[in-house]
């Protein structure tokens, strides 16, 4: 997946200036695709060059003026035809994994503060995910929210997101107090 489907997919979700789109690939889109905000207004700039998307001045007062971008029908057509690709599978690409696998010859004590390091950020993102939850469903119940809602792909999306880092906290848990017991055990 190129990241310009993945700026298709959050456009298609609505109207959205390069800073809406940066807020929600720190969000919502970062269960699934990572991007700098350099990368986001390189790529909207080739993608506006190319038609897919359109941009349109907002201007403002005592802030800079801003644009926000739309789908054409060739945006559009782009991402259906995304859609209808055979995704690849998913490989696992993880520095920490790479740490972990090598711990006997390594730095253990840095690769175990690694370790505690993911362990925090995913508690993080556990919480900023399950917020934006409460946020989606507004007080209804997941089975309501999935039949009354205008759009399932953000919910579906975050709840991977979720399932994901509940997964990173469970099996740095699990590194650690295997670590922990093997210490105590020496």
């Amino acid at each position: 997946m190129a990241l310009q489907d993945a700026i298709l997919a959050a456009i298609s979700n609505g109207e959205a200036s390069g800073y809406d789109l940066a807020k929600a690939f720190d969000v919502t889109v970062s269960n699934f695709w990572a991007a700098s905000p350099q990368q986001l207004y390189r790529e909207l700039d080739k993608m506006e060059a190319a038609g897919l998307i359109e941009a349109r001045a907002v201007h403002q007062q005592r802030r800079p003026n801003k644009r926000l971008f739309s789908l054409t029908d060739k945006g559009r057509a782009a991402l259906y035809d995304f859609t209808i690709r055979t995704p690849k599978p998913t490989a696992i690409r993880d520095e920490l994994l790479v740490q972990v696998e090598s711990m006997e010859l390594g730095d253990a004590a840095s690769i175990k503060a690694n370790v505690h390091d993911k362990l925090a950020a995913s508690k993080t993102k556990l919480k900023s995910y399950e917020q934006t939850r409460r946020h989606l469903l507004e007080g209804r119940s997941e089975q309501a929210y999935l039949v009354e809602a205008d759009q399932l792909g953000p919910y579906l999306t975050l709840a991977r997101g979720i399932t994901f880092e509940r997964e990173n906290i469970r099996w740095c848990e699990f590194v650690l107090a295997t670590l922990a017991d093997r210490t105590a055990a020496s």
